[in-house]
């Protein structure tokens, strides 16, 4: 199950149901100029882990051709998406789901998409958790589909950047599960469930975004 951890850059709320995110915030434009450029024109985009739902309005105004799905297993979360959706008046973005993507079995129900995007998650939960959101993925995947997954990695199991290594020592003190997973360990996962890894971008403040799609 995904849990919630006492995070540095926490959302805050505001008037209304809408949550804020400082870190959305700041990475949501670089984001979204990657998926632009690798995303499917036309099809089914499913967000998992959307969050407060900054990414979702930005991605849907910025690739109209794409019917967004976002979800998530918080309903305060769920609650923030469906009121930035309806500030934004974004028409192809559906009601947030409830999902939580590190239970077994959800592709059945959130699938095929022909793009999945997962942001910032992976950090955040087990490795037996890790394999089972991964797996999850690339059945929910259609063919011909790309899967975006972005966030901090440790390389050949080390961290990029001092700021990195303490905050993967931060969030192994809070539970010691969790912690940034290594890219090569990720990249296997995936391959050895059928995917093909497309692409690795360098993105701001050492993250990355990999790029992974599954055969047409």
């Amino acid at each position: 199950m995904i849990r919630k951890l006492d995070l540095p850059d926490a959302a805050g709320a505001t008037a209304d149901a809408r949550i804020s995110a400082p870190s959305a915030l700041r990475n949501r434009d670089a984001i979204t100029a990657e998926l632009t450029r690798i995303a499917p024109k036309h099809g089914c985009a499913l967000e998992i882990a959307s969050g407060t739902g900054e990414h979702v309005i930005r991605f849907a105004a910025a690739m109209p051709g794409l019917e967004w799905q976002p979800t998530d297993p918080d309903p305060t979360r769920r609650a923030s998406v469906a009121a930035w959706v309806a500030d934004a008046k974004l028409r192809n973005i559906r009601p947030a789901l409830h999902l939580d993507a590190a239970s077994p079995g959800w592709a059945k129900d959130h699938g095929p998409a022909d793009l999945i995007v997962l942001i910032n998650l992976l950090h955040l939960i087990s490795m037996p958790e890790v394999a089972t959101v991964l797996a999850e993925v690339a059945k929910a995947l259609a063919p011909g589909g790309r899967f975006a997954l972005y966030g901090p990695f440790l390389r050949d199991g080390q961290a990029t950047s001092q700021g990195d290594a303490d905050f993967d020592t931060a969030l192994r003190a809070q539970d010691p599960a969790i912690g940034y997973k290594d890219m090569a360990d990720v990249i296997a996962m995936l391959q050895s469930h059928g995917l093909t890894h497309a692409d690795t971008i360098a993105m701001p403040a050492n993250n990355l975004l990999l790029v992974f799609s599954r055969p047409a």
